[in-house]
């Protein structure tokens, strides 16, 4: 399973600010974006500083948590807020600077632009995704835009309101869309626990990178099924996010249909800070958006979606465990070969003569911490612990490839045998387990 990456809600007025906007002619923006675990990254450009920021629907205002590779970012007209979102912490201190300019890929402009920046180091989901994330932007985006997300070519069209032209098709179908204190809601149904067509309004959420949330609700047969196992969740705001995970038997949205969708039930106390909890039953999530190529035009509350080649993807869990994080570098000693070509020194013989040298260089690599592993699963009984650092994954050392890559190795399928070489307080250590169907 890809990291779970749950992000911040929090709602916070300010006064009306200028748009986002296009040049004058111009209909439409068209930005190319990475999908890193369900989730969209795309350049922003802050105050002349090119920055990495995710693309969430269900945040208000900008959020900067990242200065780490940002140093020249300058941020003007500071005052000290206070806010709260998913976890089970405290509110933390955030400062909010005015009057910032931002840019995405030159044509998409806001001269006028409020930031909220974070400094508390706690608050970086960067070593969870395994790059560089700055920050989160959301509403403006879709409050000043028709926004057309093509997840299947990772492209984003931004276009001027009132000059794009819904798709027509067999694989399309337009939903009403409800916008209630900036968020997007659209109504889908489920079937779960022996019930069918059990209706749930749903927060259009595009910065998690889970499939579904349900929040339980017994009187509308919105309740934990049997089968199901207690998990890490995400990352939010003010903490770690924990609740149950299972599977619906159908998630509904119009004519779509998706069998053995993966749900998740947060637990009471990650959910405690959330407004307007009685307004909507959970959170539609990225590892379903990605499913289609979307299409949001708030200004005509109306949302498109249009099935891609992602739709028939199993929705897959973390059978092993395990979560991941960067956390620091390691060096490594890697071999490498080349080929040396030139004339042979043998007097008798004019041929030419092919030397394969063997060598090995020193490289500065990330290192791939545990940094939560789940109570009685096959990595836990194998003795694994937070704090190890994985060195190589069934013979295939981790350092050739990205977070996403190793995550995806430690939960491939059922019955797949796992040996792990791991590094803990200094010594290596060797582990085997097998991944085990669970839901």
């Amino acid at each position: 399973m890809l990291t779970v990456f749950s992000v911040l809600f929090f709602c916070i007025s300010s006064p009306a600010q200028s748009k986002f906007s296009l040049p004058s002619g111009k209909d439409y923006h068209s930005v190319r974006f990475r999908l890193i675990s369900n989730l969209i990254v795309l350049p922003v450009e802050i105050n002349g500083v090119e920055l990495s920021f995710i693309l969430d629907t269900g945040v208000n205002k900008p959020i900067l948590f990242d200065l780490s590779s940002a140093d020249s970012l300058q941020l003007k007209n500071t005052e000290v807020i206070y806010i709260r979102g998913l976890g089970g912490g405290e509110a933390i201190k955030a400062y909010r600077a005015k009057n910032n300019t931002f840019r995405i890929k030159k044509d998409i402009v806001n001269y006028n632009e409020d930031i909220y920046l974070i400094l508390d180091q706690e608050i970086n989901f960067a070593p969870r995704l395994g790059i560089p994330i700055h920050g989160i932007i959301g509403f403006e985006l879709f409050r000043d835009f028709v926004v057309e997300i093509n997840y299947a070519r990772k492209r984003i069209k931004f276009y001027r309101p009132g000059t794009h032209e819904h798709d027509r098709c067999r694989k399309c179908q337009t939903f009403p869309l409800d916008i209630i204190h900036n968020k997007p809601y659209l109504q889908a149904t489920v079937d779960l626990n022996g019930l069918s067509d059990v209706e749930v309004k749903l927060l259009i959420d595009s910065g998690s990178s889970d499939a579904l949330w349900l929040f339980r609700k017994e009187d509308e047969g919105l309740v934990t099924p049997e089968n199901y196992f207690e998990d890490f969740l995400g990352r939010g705001l003010s903490g770690s996010i924990y609740g149950d995970r299972a599977r619906v038997e159908k998630l509904q949205l119009g004519q779509f249909e998706l069998k053995e969708a993966k749900v998740a039930f947060p637990d009471s106390v990650s959910i405690q800070h959330l407004q307007n909890l009685s307004e909507r039953d959970g959170s539609l999530g990225a590892e379903v958006l990605k499913r289609f190529n979307v299409t949001l035009d708030y200004g005509e509350r109306k949302i498109t979606l249009r099935r891609n080649r992602y739709f028939r993807d199993p929705f897959k869990y973390n059978m092993s465990g395990i979560e991941l994080q960067h956390n620091g570098i390691r060096l490594v000693k890697e071999l490498e070969s080349g080929i040396k070509r030139g004339r042979s020194e043998d007097t008798g013989s004019e041929g030419i003569e092919i030397r394969l040298n063997r060598f090995f260089k020193y490289a500065l690599h990330p290192a791939f911490e545990i940094v939560e592993i789940r109570e009685e699963s096959p990595a836990a009984l194998a003795g694994l612990r937070t704090g190890d650092i994985i060195l190589s994954v069934n013979g295939k050392p981790t350092y050739k490839y990205s977070l996403p890559e190793v995550t995806e190795m430690l939960n491939v399928k059922a019955g797949k045998k796992i040996r792990l070489l791991v590094e803990r307080e200094g010594k290596r250590m060797r582990f085997d387990f097998e991944l085990e169907k669970v839901l």
